[in-house]
């Protein structure tokens, strides 16, 4: 490689970038936003809800035992006339009534209703595991995305630095070049005018990279003014097979699973409409205490304890066709969900082709522009070397320049929807590692 001055600004430019700013890996940037995501860690509290509920009392499985306590209290003022006509005065008679005790009701059987309820249950827990993978998967692919988008715009931001110092040689030669009669003022004037368009191209691209270091700051949740560096380079899998991709995504698209466990959950509903056809039969059992006092009548006080118990049995004999309305619509849902799963499938792989399709023309022109980029760094590092003898033209070099980091820019882009159809592909087939 030539001692040129493109390649020593080049070295310097890309040092001085690296000073200063902790690195942030993408292992990082990933464990941060599985620990502290909000969406990550809202799903992840409402799987904790569906594990709380598969229980076997939400299912109706145990019986209900409730206690009771009833005192009713009468303060009496009471004047009463005999048959003798003698008469009574009563003033602040109090009557007490005391009823407490323990009762129990216990469905024994509903029909296996409560069976095919509990099974549901855990198939809402599934559900909920399910959909915290399809939260965790989409924000890691978007970490994933809006990492690699930065990578590719702090490479072509380097890129620049490199252009811009070069501009910088430009006007000061053209200067040089003015002030001992050797060129014009035009010359200068447009040297100085390219030099602002490249530091304009710059403040552009700086921007966006900011933007998605905020995006970035945001997916992993930590203050949004944290700066930090990226790493500086990536690499594309280029091996994906599309035959490979779709027998991975039929088992493990979390959207297609989710769609089957869907399915058990009909299934369950379905049983418990069923269930309504056979009999519901329950035990009843209780203990109670009665204690009462009255200062009228024969028995002034009385206390007793009682034992009850006994047994229910109900039949849905006819219910105006309900029972058989019931069914059917179950039954015609369940075959929905039948035909939900079939085009979750058909989607999934027709998602799959089209990105595949899109995956294998981003890896032809990441390789067409590695060469094209080799080609305009080979044709800027001779253009420069000419125009510093000034063997060449300003708008010839300034032509080299501009097709330099052109190339750059198509390269790096490049690279970046190689690597973005890449994540989405892998996404898809529920394969994204993190």
């Amino acid at each position: 490689m030539k001692n040129s001055l493109f390649f020593i600004v080049s070295f310097f430019c890309f040092s001085v970038w690296s000073q200063n700013k902790p690195i942030l890996t993408l292992e990082e940037a990933i464990s941060k936003t599985l620990s502290n995501n909000y969406d990550i860690r809202i799903a992840k509290n409402d799987l904790k809800i569906d594990e709380v509920n598969v229980t076997a009392g939400n299912a109706g499985m145990l019986p209900r035992v409730t206690g009771t306590v009833l005192n009713n209290n009468t303060i009496l003022n009471q004047t009463q006339t005999q048959a003798s006509g003698n008469e009574i005065e009563i003033d602040g008679a109090r009557n007490i009534n005391i009823n407490y005790g323990v009762g129990i009701d216990w469905t024994i059987f509903d029909g296996f209703r409560m069976f095919a309820r509990h099974n549901q249950l855990k198939e809402l827990q599934n559900l909920g595991a399910t959909e915290l993978k399809i939260a965790i998967l989409n924000r890691v692919s978007m970490v994933y995305q809006t990492y690699f988008t930065l990578v590719a715009q702090q490479h072509q931001l380097k890129a620049f630095d490199s252009i811009i110092t070069v501009s910088e040689f430009r006007v000061k030669t053209a200067k040089n070049r003015f002030a001992i009669g050797k060129a014009s003022k035009l010359e200068v004037l447009n040297a100085e005018v390219d030099l602002n368009t490249d530091s304009s191209a710059k403040i552009q691209l700086t921007e966006q990279y900011k933007l998605q270091k905020i995006a970035l700051n945001e997916l992993i949740t930590q203050p949004l003014d944290t700066d930090f560096e990226v790493i500086s380079t990536f690499s594309v899998d280029q091996t994906l097979l599309l035959t490979d991709l779709i027998p991975l995504a039929e088992k493990q698209n979390p959207q297609l699973q989710l769609q089957f466990i869907q399915k058990k959950i009909q299934e369950y509903e379905l049983k418990q409409v069923k269930a309504n056809r056979l009999p519901t039969v329950s035990v009843q059992g209780g203990y109670n205490l009665v204690r009462s006092q009255s200062p009228f009548g024969f028995i002034t006080e009385s206390t007793g304890r009682n034992f009850t118990y006994g047994f229910s049995a109900s039949l849905n004999i006819f219910d105006g066709f309900n029972q058989n309305r019931n069914e059917k619509v179950a039954k015609i849902q369940l075959e929905n969900t039948q035909f939900q799963i079939e085009r979750q499938s058909q989607m999934v792989q027709s998602q799959l082709t089209a990105l595949y399709q899109t995956y294998l023309s981003n890896v032809s022109l990441f390789e067409l522009e590695k060469k094209n980029e080799n080609l305009a760094k080979q044709n800027l590092e001779i253009t420069l070397e000419k125009f510093k003898i000034g063997s060449v033209a300003p708008i010839e070099f300034r032509t080299a320049q501009e097709n330099y980091a052109n190339a750059v820019i198509r390269l790096t882009n490049a690279e970046l929807n190689c690597k973005q159809s890449e994540i989405s592909l892998k996404e898809l087939a529920g394969n994204l590692t993190f």
